[in-house]
C-alpha cells in the first residue's frame, strides 16, 4: 500500500523545492527524489486530512506551455531557444524558474525528458513518457501535439460529466439542507407547542417529535458522531481494499456500473493509443495508463500485461481478462492486421465516449425529476406529520 510523502530538497541551483510522491515508505520516497537528482533534507508523511484540502494550482499551466513551445518549435526554434523565448516572457516567477530549470538541465547535456522528470509535480509520468518516445523518433512537436489534442478529448468528456452531474448535486445540497434545518431546528420548537398542549397525537407526529426532543437535549454530541462519521468515511476512502470493495458493489448495480467500467476503459484506451502512436512499447504504455483504471481493473490489467509477455495477441490478452467490450475487442483484432493498433485505440474511445455521452444525458433527463420529486415528498411528509395535530386538533373544534 502507498502512501503520500511530503519531501523537503535541493537540487543544483533551483534551491529549496516541496516535492510530494507515492511510495510505501518514507526511505522509499527519498530513494525516488534522489534518482531525480534531488537531495532530500526531510520527508514526513502526508496525513489523510490533508488530502481533503483544496491543491493548489499548477505553477506552469501544462496545456498552454505544451502549445506555446509547439508554435516556437514549429516556427523553426530549436528546444534551447524556443525554452529561452518562454522564459523572458514569462510574467510569472514560478512558472519562470520551472522553465529556467529545464534550462539548466539542457545545458548541461541532459535529454528533455530528462528534465522534465526533474519537476514531477508539473510534468505527469504520462507527459514525461510522451516526450522520451518522440526523442527516439525526433517528431517532438508531433508528440506534444497529439498529448494537447488528448488532454483536449480528456477534458471534453469530463467536462460534459461534470455539467450533466451539477444540476442533480444542486439539488441535493438544496434539498438535504431543508431537510436538515426542518429535522434539526424546527421540529424541535414544534415539540415544545405540543407538550404544552397535552393532546395525544399520531404515531407517526410523536415519531417525529420525539426525534426533535433528542435532538435538542443531544444536540452536541449527535454533530460530534456526525463529524467523527465524515472523518472515518473519509479515511476509509483512502484505503485500496476498502476502494475495491466498493468498485465492485457498484460495477454490480445495474446499467451504471456497466457505463462507469466503459467510461474507465474509454480513458484507458485512448491513452494507450496515444503512447503507442508516440512509439512506446504495449507494455510498458499499459503500465502507464493503469492508474486511469479502479483498483479492481488495475489487478486485471496486470494480468493482461503477463498474457501479452507470454506471446499472446492484445485482443486475447483484453478478452481473457474482461478489458473490452464486444466493440472494442472486434476492432483491436482489426487494429492487429492492419498494424495500426494505436489509431484502432483511440477510435475505441472515441466510440465508448460517445456511448457514454449519451447514456449520462439520458439518465440525468430521467433522474432530475425523479429527484426533485423524491425530495419534495420528504420534505412535504415532514411537514404534513408537524402540522398534522394542529389539523386534528381544529377539526375537534369544529
Amino acid at each position: 500500500m502507498t502512501m503520500r510523502f511530503e519531501l523537503k530538497a535541493l537540487k543544483g541551483r533551483h534551491g529549496l523545492e516541496a516535492l510530494s510522491l507515492e511510495a510505501a515508505n518514507a526511505d522509499d520516497a527519498i530513494r525516488q527524489a534522489s534518482a531525480q537528482g534531488y537531495t532530500v533534507l526531510s520527508a514526513r508523511r502526508s496525513f489523510a486530512w490533508r488530502s481533503f484540502l483544496p491543491k493548489p494550482s499548477s505553477p506552469l499551466p501544462l496545456g498552454l506551455f505544451s502549445q506555446e513551445l509547439v508554435s516556437l518549435l514549429e516556427a523553426g526554434l530549436n528546444l534551447v531557444e524556443a525554452l529561452e523565448t518562454l522564459a523572458e516572457k514569462e510574467e510569472r516567477s514560478e512558472a519562470r524558474k520551472i522553465i529556467r530549470g529545464l534550462l539548466d538541465e539542457l545545458y548541461q547535456g541532459r535529454s528533455f525528458s530528462h528534465a522534465l522528470a526533474a519537476f514531477p509535480q508539473v510534468f505527469p509520468p504520462l507527459y514525461v513518457a510522451t516526450v522520451l518516445a518522440s526523442e527516439r523518433t525526433g517528431d517532438l512537436p508531433e508528440a506534444m501535439s497529439r498529448f494537447v489534442a488528448y488532454q483536449a478529448q480528456l477534458d471534453v468528456v469530463r467536462k460534459k460529466l461534470v455539467a450533466a452531474s451539477a444540476y442533480p448535486a444542486l439539488l441535493i445540497l438544496v434539498g438535504g439542507g431543508v431537510t436538515l434545518f426542518l429535522l434539526c431546528y424546527v421540529v424541535p420548537r414544534f415539540s415544545h407547542v405540543y407538550e404544552d398542549m397535552g393532546s395525544r397525537l399520531p404515531f407517526l407526529s410523536q415519531l417525529l417529535l420525539d426525534w426533535g426532543k433528542l435532538v435538542e437535549a443531544n444536540g452536541m454530541l449527535m454533530l460530534a458522531l456526525a463529524v467523527i462519521a465524515a472523518v472515518a468515511i473519509a479515511m476509509l476512502a483512502r484505503d485500496r481494499g476498502v476502494r475495491q470493495w466498493v468498485a465492485d458493489r457498484v460495477w454490480r448495480l445495474p446499467g451504471i456500473g456497466q457505463r462507469w467500467r466503459t467510461y474507465q476503459l474509454a480513458r484507458f484506451y485512448r491513452t494507450l493509443g496515444m503512447l503507442l502512436r508516440g512509439g512506446t512499447a504495449i507494455v510498458p504504455a499499459m503500465r502507464m495508463a493503469s492508474g486511469l483504471l479502479s483498483v479492481a481493473l488495475q489487478e486485471r490489467l496486470a494480468g493482461a500485461s503477463a498474457v501479452i509477455k507470454e506471446g499472446h495477441s492484445i485482443s486475447h490478452a483484453m478478452e481473457s481478462h474482461d478489458l473490452a467490450t464486444p466493440v472494442a475487442l472486434r476492432m483491436l483484432r482489426v487494429g492487429e492486421q492492419t498494424g495500426r493498433m494505436g489509431e484502432m485505440m483511440e477510435r475505441i474511445a472515441a466510440f465508448h465516449d460517445e456511448e457514454v455521452a449519451r447514456w449520462v444525458e439520458l439518465f440525468t433527463r430521467l433522474f432530475e425529476p425523479l429527484l426533485m420529486a423524491a425530495i419534495g415528498i420528504v420534505i412535504g411528509v415532514i411537514v404534513v406529520l408537524m402540522y398534522l395535530p394542529i389539523f386534528e386538533l381544529a377539526g375537534a373544534i369544529q
